[in-house]
């Protein structure tokens, strides 16, 4: 009898968590393309960086880019250049993992994080 109690409740968990993954577990976010705009050129403002660090970056690295999880990078600039940073975005270092952010986005954050001294 206590078995059927045991097996009943495990099934009643993963019933739950597959519901939980069907109908509210929306995945990680899908950041949209910065290049796509009428000129065909792509815009590398500051503003445009920061939403794509706001979305991609704060988790690790703070709200404010103090540093949490991951290192400060409110002077990277001092320590890397922007093909440098491009590279360490594309690839990952030490627990970063490689490619959280991709395509044009790379070469933006990149550049603003160069301008950080």
């Amino acid at each position: 009898m206590k078995k059927t109690y045991m097996i009943t409740s495990f099934n009643v968990i993963l019933a739950a968590c597959l519901v939980f993954l069907l109908f509210v577990y929306e995945g990680p976010k899908q950041s949209q393309s910065v290049s796509a705009n009428a000129g065909g050129t792509s815009s590398a403002s500051a503003g445009n960086a920061e939403d794509i660090v706001g979305k991609n970056c704060i988790t690790c690295h703070g709200d404010q880019l103090q540093g949490g999880a991951g290192p400060a990078l409110t002077k990277i600039g001092s320590k890397y250049n922007q093909s440098e940073i491009e590279n360490i975005i594309k690839n990952g270092k030490n627990a970063m993992p490689a490619g959280v952010i991709s395509g044009d986005e790379v070469t933006i954050v990149a550049k603003w994080l160069s301008e950080k001294k």
